[in-house]
């Protein structure tokens, strides 16, 4: 344990407390990481006396140079150094009201800190006091839940949960991050506060809802979300993907399920939290567009673009960045199916043409995602698909080569269109500019300046517009 302790800025929090006449301990994830083995730069201490006066106490014996942020509301202060941010705050306890979060706090013993925390896990603390430097104080017993790897409240789960219901989605996002197991009382006490969750900040769900997606396997809590009934209060768009439907006897696969395998198998593939965000979202619109129809079955006609459309809607509500973040899970929604299309007709040279022009520099994350949605069980009909899919990845190769479509632009602009006819900015400006691009990407003509003038010339005379 000791060896943690040897940063030099807990002796001198050791010794200002002591100068104070009062006590001090580190705190939560910083000590819950000690024993999981996990970098923390995040140092939490709770001090019995007040937290603001240590913190700029201990900044000013390290150096004159720190600044302290200090949050009078909150009655916490804290400072960086050294590549870690230390908190400071007095020692509390914590009473709530039905309507809030938020409690009233007023100032508690460590025994009352304790109590308040989230889990077991984050409930432990070593002291910092000359007396017993090092010392592990674990009244719930956290050490023995880090071996065991559990997530349970300290105290009855059912008012932790109540007092604060941010804390039902961060007990799932640390058994998603920890691999932990929560507690089956503490998991039903999810299940019966799970309506409480509509008093939290929708912001505050979302951070950790995202820290959930960013886990190596998000399917994990997602699950757990689902199972104990959280997912629908927050995103009741991903929840009505659950079910099959069987209309003389021709089903089609859970879509929910589908969906989750896809995320797993993109995030096995790639850190971009976004792509994963397409992987989540790309069948969002199957509920919307499902129709039955003999003798085909069932059927999804356009959920790629209502998906596409949905996007916006579902990023507003859930306060995500609607910046070019949002756009690129737009396009790839909407451009999903492409890969998949190109696999089942005779690969023209123009529909590749046409997929990289629209895919532009994305066009790599667009072939993962198609190949992250290959979900079926049937080994004999995923390998042909692969088998195809490379085909459609070499004739994208070749193609790419010989016409540099990606991030294209076409070689003759609206601007040269005006100025070479006289015209301003108006319809048929737009007209030639469109058959230019279409003319070059069904192959029509080279993607050069010289082709794409002479096409200009003809195709401007045979709609009557005279230089």
């Amino acid at each position: 344990m000791h060896q943690h302790l040897q940063n030099p800025v807990f002796s001198v929090i050791s010794a200002c407390a002591e100068q104070r006449n009062t006590q001090a301990f580190v705190i939560g994830g910083f000590v819950r990481d000690i024993f999981l083995h996990r970098p923390n730069t995040d140092i939490d201490v709770v001090t019995l006396g007040n937290g603001i006066d240590l913190a700029e106490a201990v900044a000013r014996t390290l150096s004159p140079n720190i600044t302290v942020a200090v949050f009078k509301n909150f009655g916490t202060a804290m400072f960086h150094y050294h590549g870690c941010d230390y908190e400071f705050v007095g020692a509390r306890k914590e009473s709530y009201v039905l309507t809030s979060r938020k409690p009233t706090v007023e100032t508690g013993t460590l025994e009352d800190d304790q109590n308040r925390r989230d889990f077991t896990i984050n409930a432990m603390a070593i002291s910092l006091n000359k007396h017993n430097f090092g010392e592990l104080i674990d009244p719930f017993d956290g050490i023995a839940d880090i071996e065991r790897n559990i997530i349970r409240t300290p105290l009855n789960p059912d008012i932790t949960f109540s007092d604060d219901p941010l804390r039902m989605m961060r007990a799932v996002r640390f058994a998603a991050q920890l691999n932990f197991t929560i507690l089956p009382e503490t998991f039903d006490a999810l299940i019966r506060n799970c309506k409480r969750l509509e008093i939290v900040s929708i912001e505050r769900i979302m951070d950790e809802f995202q820290k959930i997606m960013a886990t190596p396997k998000p399917s994990i809590g997602i699950l757990l979300l689902e199972k104990a009934q959280l997912l629908n209060v927050f995103f009741p768009e991903l929840t009505a993907l659950k079910g099959v439907e069987i209309i003389n006897g021709k089903g089609h696969k859970d879509v929910f399920y589908h969906t989750l395998e896809v995320l797993d198998n993109v995030a096995a593939q790639s850190q971009n939290l976004w792509l994963r965000w397409v992987a989540l979202l790309h069948d969002i619109a199957k509920p919307r567009t499902k129709k039955y129809a003999e003798p085909i079955g069932w059927s999804f006609h356009g959920h790629e673009y209502m998906g596409s459309k949905m996007v916006a809607h579902i990023f507003k509500r859930l306060r995500l960045p609607m910046n070019e973040k949002m756009r690129y899970v737009q396009k790839l929604v909407s451009l999903h199916l492409r890969p998949i299309v190109l696999i089942d007709d005779e690969v023209t040279d123009s529909a590749v043409r046409r997929l990289l022009f629209d895919a532009g520099d994305d066009i790599d994350d667009v072939m993962l995602l198609a190949h992250a949605d290959i979900t079926s069980k049937n080994e004999v009909k995923v390998r042909t698909f692969h088998q195809n899919f490379e085909h459609v990845k070499e004739k994208l190769r070749e193609v790419e080569e010989k016409d540099a479509l990606r991030n294209w632009q076409p070689p003759v602009s609206g601007e040269e269109i005006m100025k070479t006819f006289n015209l301003a900015p108006s319809r048929p400006v737009g007209i030639l500019k469109d058959a230019i691009r279409e003319a070059i990407l069904e192959g029509d003509i080279e993607n050069t300046h010289e082709a794409a003038f002479a096409f200009m010339l003809k195709k401007a005379e045979e709609l009557g517009i005279r230089k």
